[in-house]
């Protein structure tokens, strides 16, 4: 960004991010996840919960309460002594759009392996995580990798071609801009009001942003990015946008700006422009007007 534009959205970025850094600023997951006061819970609950952040907002809630209500009051204990086969009658009948029960069996088992091979989530992501790379995108790639290569045959008994627990652990090096791993990642790492701080070992300022429309929308209309089609480099281009107004903690605008999106404020190619906007002075809401049509020739 120019320093310019900088100097202009800081502050209003600032501003609302201010406005919302108050727990119950909007309805959101992670309020399900801040009701657990031990961080081992609120890992297991967390990863589990950004897994099904997708879909129309009441929707994910319920079913992440209904996989929470099956974990009962102690979710990492739960986890910890997890068997698949004792388990999956309970989950059976819990479905989340695509997602499908036995994919649910396969997430929770694939996080008891990663505990009890490396003690928590939190260390498992750290062993392929290198410190010095400028974002976590090769830890997050590390991550789903090793992830996938854990046994699964346990909950799906013979396995598909292409296994709905798949959805959870995409990779940067695949072009996907890992919406839901980025958004536990903002949950563990930020401490405000809103995140939770519950890790110590990955710095604030090395997170991407959780890309979803309403980002990928405010992203456009606020210059944060030069790209035109989602993905990890819309994301990462995003994230250094916002990194050269805060270099420390970048990410700690996500909440504001998606949930701006969500209450449908920003006007970008939508007639209302900035009508609407609390950033408006700062934003660029064009209207799109479509192409003319051509009139056919003349037969002759």
């Amino acid at each position: 960004m120019r320093r310019a534009a900088t100097e202009v959205l800081g502050p209003a970025l600032n501003r609302v991010y201010t406005e919302f850094d108050v727990p119950d600023s909007a309805t959101d997951p992670i309020q399900i996840v801040r009701r657990f006061s031990r961080n081992d819970d609120r890992e297991v609950v967390g990863f589990c919960a950004g897994a099904l952040a997708f879909g129309r907002v009441s929707s994910v809630l319920q079913s992440i309460e209904r996989l929470v209500a099956v974990m009962g009051d102690r979710p990492a204990d739960y986890v910890r002594t997890f068997d698949p086969r004792r388990e999956t009658p309970r989950l059976t009948d819990l479905v989340h759009r695509w997602i499908r029960g036995r994919d649910l069996v396969a997430l929770l088992w694939i996080l008891r392996q990663m505990i009890d091979r490396s003690g928590s989530l939190e260390r498992f992501f750290v062993e392929g995580d290198d410190a010095s790379t400028a974002d976590v995108g090769p830890a997050l790639d590390s991550f789903s990798r090793r992830a996938l290569a854990l046994d699964v045959t346990q909950a799906y008994g013979r396995v598909p071609a292409r296994p709905g627990v798949n959805y959870f652990f995409p990779r940067p090096s695949a072009g996907s801009a890992c919406k839901r791993l980025n958004l536990f990642l903002r949950w563990m790492v930020r401490r405000d009001a809103l995140d939770l701080g519950v890790w110590s070992t990955v710095s604030p300022s090395r997170l991407v942003v959780p890309l979803d429309t309403h980002i990928i929308r405010l992203g456009q209309c606020l210059r944060l990015t030069r790209y035109a089609s989602p993905g990890w480099k819309m994301a990462a281009d995003i994230t250094a946008s916002l990194r050269s107004i805060d270099p420390i903690d970048p990410v700690k605008y996500d909440f504001s700006l998606c949930h701006l999106g969500m209450m449908n404020a920003c006007g970008f190619n939508r007639p209302q422009k900035d009508s609407q906007c609390p950033l408006r002075g700062a934003c660029r809401p064009v209207v799109r007007r479509p192409a003319p049509s051509r009139r056919p020739s003349a037969r002759r």
